[in-house]
């Protein structure tokens, strides 16, 4: 990699920060495009980018720019359910067929289900088996994506393509990581307001935090200016082909995975949420507790939660889409935050060895962050591969 693509933008007056430079640096050397990111701590705020905001063109990602965050819409989403518990407009644990009896949906599954994944309901964007089989659902990855990637889908469709195949397990008695559970809590959002989930995350989040930078984008292909560039590398008849997946119309994923924001409102938000702005007490705690089931993913409601070996815990839920990844962490009281955005570019490396690569981005800027650097301090669990992640 030249040197030309570690361009570094520095805010944070009279701080250097080499280890956060260095780090972001070897972000673009690992085959990435470009990355912003964005720390706060008790050394104030540090924010840099490095690598291009678009192959071709020199000029690096803008340091305020807007990405497409994937699956961490999924806390975003799971706090306006826990907003509307609060309101006692939802029951947690009441059936959420009482609210969306068209899906015929078994009684025994719950918005808290909903939330940590432990419905049984089929991923639509698709499943691994326990054997290594995959069960496909709507496509969602290759040539087929990117052929589709301007398709329009409908909610109700998502969730009834999702019931026509076989439950995972019982409800509440195992957790496996499924899409359709954020669709569906999308429209139970829907059903109990009457307003649409946009404006519910106006009301609730985005307009109280002044979070003017996030978008709910709905059916839309747009990014807002300013913003990079995200690729995505596919195979199509044995040839890498790489195609700029910037515009797309994020209805294939929904409330799980479609909202666009920035380091800056990506900070606000969580560093709000874990400092109970957002939130009562008692569903702040709930929200950070995670299931038995989910193991070492170690997820709670919309959030997973990390032990650090260096003696902490950290909040966290990033997220991937085809050509975009987001970084969002948090330590319990708020104080220090990391957010960021990374952007793929041409390097030929299938979904995979992507993953790998964003797990080891993830692994060393939590040890910088959240343990000073130490080595082995971020034993990391790897969140679910799937196509939000």
């Amino acid at each position: 990699m030249s040197e030309s693509r570690h361009t570094i933008k520095n805010t944070a007056a009279g701080q250097d920060r080499p280890e956060l430079r260095k780090a972001i640096e070897e972000i673009v050397d690992g085959g990435f495009a470009g990355v912003q990111l964005r720390v706060h701590d008790d050394r104030g705020e540090w924010v840099g980018s490095a690598g291009v905001r678009e192959l071709g063109d020199a000029a690096e990602p803008p340091t305020d720019g807007r990405f497409r965050i994937g699956s961490t819409t999924k806390t975003f989403t799971a706090t306006v359910v826990l907003q509307l518990v609060a309101e006692g407009r939802i029951g947690l644990d009441a059936p959420v067929h009482d609210h969306l009896p068209e899906f015929g949906l078994d009684r025994r599954i719950t918005a808290r289900m909903l939330l940590q994944h432990t419905s049984g309901v089929f991923n639509f964007t698709g499943e691994v088996y326990d054997d290594g089989t995959f069960a496909p659902g709507i496509p969602a990855i290759g040539k087929e994506w990117v052929d589709n990637r301007f398709h329009t889908y409908q909610d109700e469709e998502l969730v009834r393509l999702a019931l026509s195949k076989p439950a995972r397990f019982e409800p509440g008695t195992d957790w496996n990581y499924s899409n359709t559970n954020y669709v569906l809590a999308k429209l139970l959002i829907e059903k109990v307001t009457g307003h649409s989930y946009a404006e519910e995350m106006q009301r609730l989040i985005l307009r109280p935090l002044g979070l003017s930078g996030t978008v709910v984008p709905g059916a839309s292909p747009e990014v807002p200016e300013p913003h990079a560039h995200g690729y995505y590398q596919y195979q199509d008849a044995g040839q890498w082909k790489t195609v700029d997946t910037t515009r797309f119309n994020p209805s294939w994923i929904s409330a799980a995975g479609d909202m666009i924001s920035t380091t800056e409102d990506l900070h606000t938000f969580i560093s709000a949420l874990q400092g109970g702005k957002l939130l009562p007490a008692p569903l702040l705690a709930e929200m950070r507790t995670p299931h038995p089931k989910s193991g070492d993913y170690r997820y709670g409601l919309g959030l997973f939660v990390e032990e650090t070996d260096c003696g902490g815990t950290v909040l966290h839920h990033n997220g991937g889409l085809w050509g975009w990844a987001a970084l969002m962490y948090s330590t319990p009281d708020g104080s220090t935050t990391l957010t960021g955005s990374l952007t793929s570019g041409d390097a030929e490396l299938d979904f995979a060895a992507m993953a790998e690569a964003f797990e080891q981005v993830k692994q060393r800027l939590v040890k910088e962050v959240f343990c000073g650097g130490q080595a082995g301090s971020a034993d990391e669990a790897a969140e679910p591969t799937q196509p939000t992640s």
